[in-house]
């Protein structure tokens, strides 16, 4: 037998000769191999499983044999009884070098593996959490060596896993001494950031969790992701209960303003419901909220300060300034969580006053900072949050769009859940509606879609129907441009009906009548224009004529159409198959710093280069808001939108600019 041999690891790529009888997982540190191991090679986690390749590799000069590993040993036996080992894996930790190998370390075992993503993106999330579990034998005081129990696990931890200068938090030591002795002086240690000990168990422990949350106004979301997979494995929804105090964030402003203490009633609220929701999570995923140990949260800043305990009133008017726009790692039981005790909490930067950590997370998930190209990010939210640019330059504002998009403030509006109309299609001809709710895969009217929805009804339109009904209103020649309903098609179909003074469309005729008023035309102009003209802004801003891609994220903008969003005139014109859902970017991007700690450091390096645009003081913000209420606009032209929908042809063009040039007197006279 050789004194030593040639061990090349893929896919590295690095090689290095090493002594017989070495194991795979101390050759592979030493060269930088990246492979996972929480238990410090005592084959208890099978985290540094490889895949030993066999054959003759003649890109590497080697020839791999099985017979230049160690047999199976019975380390790796009692292993694989407990808890299963695929078959040609070993584990690297129990098996020795007696010959020249090529290793495959497949990406499960990786410690940097790449978490796998549902959209193509550019910002990859590399698996490199801020929590990390190490285990470690401590040694036992004796007479002679009666050191505090805390430092030699502090010297176990830098003996076995070079960690120095740690911390540990108050509340773990309260325990240690019972963990230690429970656990036979074998422990395991959650580590964060390699400074602070948050957390420490008896024997081997290797399941660690963290929360990854959006505070919106509308809606709190909740993703309870596995620390050492990546994996999200529970997510949870619910509505903000602070709708009662007011359902745009400028009103629950006004609330505090008008009612001492009631800033700390707002934060009660949103608390108690991130703590419901962590509960929830856990239940899902069979675990304990003590089990999460680290919380990443995005939210717009009011929601920021009021999850923070701080009070928004400064951003109720100019200059809009925040208590703090920095990141904030703060500890879960100072905001109320009652997770573990040491459980620790980071809260993305804001950008500006009216521009939060939400949109920070939006930028780091679809990272525009990393494109050539000009790129468009909307959250499309009760406040949308807007940023235009590239490599070279940021530019983001907000604009008051109103809880609109999601339902709200529409007549028969309400939010997505079983039986709320998401689809919608209206035939030119005949003014007929057809349809698709949430829960149901059939259209209104195909066969079998009365009995598929008598479970769930038809209860009202959520967000995505509101824009598609509104858009196909306007295809069909129901409402006009400037969003008025004719009432002269009441003769010609009994879908427009008088209302008042004015007109409405019946979109569903049943148990519950479902109308789109003018009024609700109304609130979808306003809401839609004050986007645009934010948009409208920065493209000024930034001296462009036109954006190269279009993101919509928000809960709202994955499930929208985009097609009839630029229809409805809410984003410039662009090529429709650079428009694309982003999805919720906002939790996305909380989720990877959750995931990837060194995100945490990324983001906050780019907050600090974005340019803020505040839309209040911007006096042309007015002037592209009014241009905007048309649709799709008042000047603007979508010759990218006119190749794939028909929009209402020249005649009407025409009409329209004999309309709008009339005098303003003559034309009041004629109404």
């Amino acid at each position: 037998m050789p004194d030593d041999a040639l061990v090349v690891f893929t896919p590295s790529g690095r090689r290095g000769r090493f002594p017989t009888g070495t194991t795979l997982l101390d050759a592979a540190r030493s060269l930088g191999v990246d492979i996972d191991s929480v238990c410090g090679g005592r084959a208890l986690c099978g985290r540094c499983q490889v895949q030993p390749a066999v054959g003759e590799f003649a890109k590497h000069g080697v020839s791999s044999r099985a017979e230049n590993l160690t047999p199976f040993s019975e380390t790796e036996r009692r292993y694989a009884a407990d808890n299963g080992i695929a078959d040609g894996r070993r584990l690297s930790c129990s098996t020795q070098i007696l010959g020249d190998l090529v290793i495959d370390v497949p990406s499960e075992s990786q410690v940097h593996r790449q978490v796998v993503r549902k959209r193509a993106e550019v910002h990859e999330i590399e698996l490199d959490a801020a929590v990390r579990v190490y285990y470690v034998e401590v040694q036992e005081p004796d007479m002679h060596d009666p050191a505090g129990d805390l430092r030699r696990l502090k010297e176990a931890l830098e003996f076995e896993w070079q960690l120095q200068e740690l911390q540990c938090d108050f509340e773990v030591l309260h325990g240690l001494q019972t963990v230690l002795r429970d656990g036979n002086w074998q422990v395991t240690v959650a580590v964060y950031e390699d400074r602070d000990i948050i957390a420490v168990w008896p024997g081997f422990h290797d399941r660690i969790f963290g929360m990854a949350v959006d505070v919106g106004s509308t809606t709190i979301a909740a993703h309870l992701c596995d620390l050492s997979s990546g994996e999200v494995v529970a997510s949870a929804g619910v509505m903000n209960p602070q709708i009662r105090f007011g359902e745009d964030l400028m009103s629950r402003v006004s609330y505090v303003m008008m009612n001492p203490g009631g800033e700390a009633e707002l934060t009660a609220v949103v608390r108690e419901t991130l703590q419901a929701l962590a509960t929830e999570v856990a239940e899902q995923a069979g675990v304990t909220p003590e089990d999460i140990l680290d919380v990443c949260v995005v939210g717009n800043p009011i929601m920021h300060h009021l999850l923070l305990g701080m009070n928004p009133v400064e951003l109720g008017g100019a200059p809009f300034a925040l208590a703090t726009d920095e990141a904030l790692r703060v500890r879960g039981r100072d905001i109320g969580l009652q997770l573990h005790p040491a459980t620790r909490v980071y809260v993305l930067p804001c950008i500006a006053g009216h521009v939060g950590a939400d949109a920070a997370g939006v930028v780091l998930s679809e990272a525009p900072y990393l494109r050539d190209e000009m790129n468009l990010v909307v959250d499309v939210g009760t406040n949308a949050e807007i940023v235009l640019g590239n490599r070279q330059r940021m530019l983001a504002c907000s604009s008051p769009t109103g809880p609109a998009f999601e339902g709200a403030q529409i007549s028969c509006g309400q939010r997505a859940a079983p039986g709320a109309i998401e689809r919608v299609r209206i035939d030119p001809q005949t003014l007929e509606p057809r349809f698709k709710v949430i829960g149901c895969d059939l259209w209104s009217d195909e066969p079998g879609f009365s009995g598929a929805t008598l479970g769930s009804g038809i209860t009202g339109v959520c967000g995505s129907g509101i824009i598609e009904v509104l858009a196909q209103m306007y295809l069909a020649g129901i409402i006009d441009t400037d969003g008025a309903v004719d009432g002269s098609l009441a003769s010609r179909s009994p879908r427009v009906v008088a209302d008042g003074r004015t007109f409405s469309y019946v979109l569903h005729d049943g148990e519950v009548s479902l109308r789109i008023t003018q009024n609700d035309v109304r609130a979808v102009q306003l809401a839609k224009a004050a986007l645009y003209a934010g948009v409208r802004l920065l493209m000024d801003r930034m001296r462009v004529d036109k954006v190269d891609r279009v993101r919509l994220a928000g809960a709202f903008g994955s499930h929208m159409d985009v097609k009839y969003a630029m229809v409805l005139g809410m984003v410039p014109d662009c090529p429709l198959e650079h428009v694309t859902s982003a999805g919720n970017a906002a939790g996305t991007g909380a989720r990877i710093t959750l995931l990837d700690h060194k995100a945490r450091g990324e983001i906050e390096e780019v907050v600090r280069h974005i340019e803020k645009i505040e839309t209040a003081v911007e006096p042309r913000f007015q002037e592209h808001f009014v241009e905007a209420m048309a649709i799709p606009h008042k000047t603007a032209a979508f010759p990218n939108l006119s190749l794939a929908v028909d929009l209402p042809g020249p005649e009407s063009t025409a009409k329209q600019a004999t309309d709008a040039a009339r005098p303003r007197r003559r034309r009041r006279q004629s109404r």
